[in-house]
């Protein structure tokens, strides 16, 4: 069966398939690095890990690119309000690239935590200015530009597919007319492709230019730097919804409008917000939770992994305290089945591991189908978690088989499975050694119960007996010695 995926490009789903067999390009939107990662914004990058793990399987090379924007977001995805990396850096007394660089190690110490594989490629903004004004030329030569105010903007009315996601295009537009306060736009829509210095007269980071010494925006480094490592077409490109009616509307049209290829990326796939009872989790709004706060609160990060595999990603998913208890307590559940089934199997056979070994053999393998089903029906975890309890509970499943496909299932969930089995395994292994330091004292101790027996000492006899007794060794006197066992 394929893989299918939701294509936000026709608003349905479609099967996936790669422009080279086997070989799959892929670019996931990546942070500003002004403040730390909210919960929300990490719900985005799981939806990439599981995307990415699952292709994986399925025996595709993914070449998986994630850009760090540390220059020329502004407040306003539509080139209005403050720059956000200046703005969070004269807060903190800090240079730009400090905050950036502060931020980005605390961004990937939490996808670390949360066992989120990381990118093939990382890419800062701050490294690709050559290629961002290398690609914003080619668009100037295919006539898709106007200066005026000393910036360079992209004129949408040369590009006849701009706004070509969804229905809700012109809503969303109406919006952003009624917002917009930049006079040198011939159109609202009409976003800036090079800021010069009558922007922001004290920009932090700016560079020389043929239009001027300043900073690219925001849209144009997603477009090169994903043009760099995956080239001029590629597969998928993911992010979180809100970024749909600007952002990537923004990217497509100066990618085509660069290239004059189309369709510049074929899927897009997007994940839905996590929400509060007052609304989405945003920054701006403050009060946001950290993976930090959750772990001060006594949560583990793969707890907030296992509560974010019980949504679907295109839906919203409610968050709160409640329900973020329940999946700790679920996931709490999950590793003590592991734990017991691992006490029984010990360590697995080769090959049965579930690390890329073959699957596992009998009733496990219906599970593993469905499971892989799950996964292909647009990526849908919850089922496929379902069918990980559903062979964890089915006590007609040969134990091997059922760790063995776990541990399999567990290679797109990312839940850690195996470090439960190997504190069980570990734990045995340790205990021969404890074993035979108790078999070495019980014997020690026979033989001297039997020399008090030739001395006639019967009360020291009958006393190493009755301590043995009380720590749960019972001794057998026969003609051909004494011999012990548990009680």
């Amino acid at each position: 069966m394929p893989l299918t995926l939701f294509n936000t490009l026709g608003r349905e789903l479609q099967a996936f398939e790669p422009r080279n067999p086997g070989k799959v390009g892929f670019y996931g939107c990546g942070p500003t690095v002004y403040n730390y990662a909210h919960i929300g914004n990490l719900r985005a990058y799981v939806t990439h890990d599981i995307l990415t793990r699952t292709l994986r399987r399925r025996g595709c090379e993914v070449t998986h690119v994630m850009n760090i924007t540390d220059v020329g977001h502004l407040s306003g995805d539509n080139d209005e309000g403050d720059d956000k990396m200046v703005k969070s850096a004269e807060e903190r007394g800090k240079s730009v690239l400090e905050v950036a660089d502060f931020y980005t190690k605390a961004f990937f110490n939490d996808t670390e935590r949360m066992n989120i594989i990381g990118p093939t490629v990382v890419c800062k903004a701050t490294d690709h200015i050559p290629e961002m004004i290398a690609l914003i030329k080619r668009i100037e030569e295919n006539g898709h530009t106007y200066e005026a105010g000393g910036n360079l903007y992209f004129d949408v009315k040369t590009f006849p597919h701009y706004g070509i996601f969804h229905s809700r295009y012109a809503e969303d537009q109406n919006n952003i007319a009624r917002i917009d306060a930049d006079a040198n736009k011939r159109n609202p829509q009409d976003f800036v492709l090079w800021f010069t210095k009558s922007k922001f007269e004290n920009q932090a980071l700016v560079w020389d230019s043929p239009w001027g010494r300043g900073y690219p925006g925001w849209h144009i480094e997603c477009s090169a730097m994903s043009i760099k490592y995956l080239g001029e077409q590629f597969d998928i490109h993911a992010g979180g919804i809100d970024h749909v009616s600007i952002h990537h509307t923004n990217e497509i049209a100066q990618s085509e409008a660069a290239t004059g290829k189309e369709p510049w990326v074929r899927y897009w796939v997007h994940n839905e917000f996590l929400v509060l009872d007052k609304g989405k989790m945003s920054k701006s709004a403050g009060g946001f939770l950290t993976l930090q706060s959750l772990i001060d609160s006594g949560y583990d990060p793969l707890d907030y992994r296992y509560f974010l595999l019980g949504g679907h990603y295109r839906s919203q998913l409610q968050f709160s305290w409640d329900s973020l208890g329940g999946a700790k307590n679920a996931r709490r559940s999950l590793t003590d089945r592991i734990k017991a089934l691992a006490a029984k199997t010990g360590p697995l056979p080769e090959g049965v591991s579930g690390d890329g070994g073959k699957a596992a053999a009998g009733k496990a393998a219906a599970y593993l189908t469905a499971f892989d089903k799950a996964l292909e029906d647009d990526l849908s975890t919850p089922r496929a978690l379902a069918e990980l309890w559903g062979l964890l509970r089915d006590a007609e499943v040969d134990p091997v088989d059922a760790l063995g496909a776990a541990f399999d299932m567990d290679r797109v969930l990312g839940l850690k499975l195996v470090d439960a089995a190997q504190g069980v395994w570990i734990a045995a292994r340790a205990k021969p050694a404890e074993d035979g330091a108790l078999v070495q004292e019980i014997e020690s101790l026979i033989a001297e119960r039997a020399d008090a027996k030739k001395a006639k000492d019967f009360a020291r006899a009958d006393g190493i007996r009755a301590s043995l007794k009380d720590r749960g060794i019972i001794l057998a006197d026969s003609p051909d010695g004494t011999t012990w066992r548990r009680g």
